[in-house]
């Protein structure tokens, strides 16, 4: 019996540890992140992997990434309506590197002076921005990164 309650405990001992060490990863607030002088940001926002297969659901999300709006992505073949605003994704991987993207997901005016794209983690430096809006950014640090980890995929 007291081999069985200490496995038991071992047991969740480690699944607790391993909870810790997710919750204690640190987020990079959106005014802290670091962009390299051509808007390359090198760090993750999170500390965490990204989720390729959340990131596919949020790009093809209307209500929240809306990358479809702008982008032609040939591998969401279930979504109608892709924009053409926006350079196609098809093969992005292989035009950017993993920094470069996480920079462009960011804050794309960094990268591209004059983009119309929306910066997706930033919370601050916009002009006139509605007051449901103040300090917040359209995606979570987590959400950049799994989209990043989704067109990652995104190969010729």
């Amino acid at each position: 019996m007291k081999r069985k309650a200490f496995l038991i405990i071992g047991v969740t001992a480690a699944f607790a540890a391993m909870a810790t060490a997710q919750t204690t990863a640190k987020t990079i607030i959106p005014d802290d992140v670091v962009f390299d002088e051509y808007g390359a940001v090198a760090m993750s926002l999170t500390g965490v992997a990204g989720d390729a297969a959340n990131g596919r659901k949020l790009f093809a999300n209307r209500k929240l990434g809306n990358c479809l709006a702008c982008h032609v992505n040939s591998e969401i073949t279930e979504q109608a309506f892709h924009g053409e605003v926006g350079p196609s994704l098809d093969g992005v991987a292989d035009r950017w590197n993993e920094a470069e993207l996480r920079g462009i997901l960011t804050n794309s005016k960094n990268t591209f002076e004059g983009s119309i794209m929306p910066s997706f983690y930033r919370t601050s430096g916009f002009t006139r921005p509605l007051e449901k809006f103040e300090g917040k950014s359209i995606l979570a640090a987590q959400d950049v990164e799994d989209i990043l980890a989704y067109i990652r995929t995104l190969t010729e």
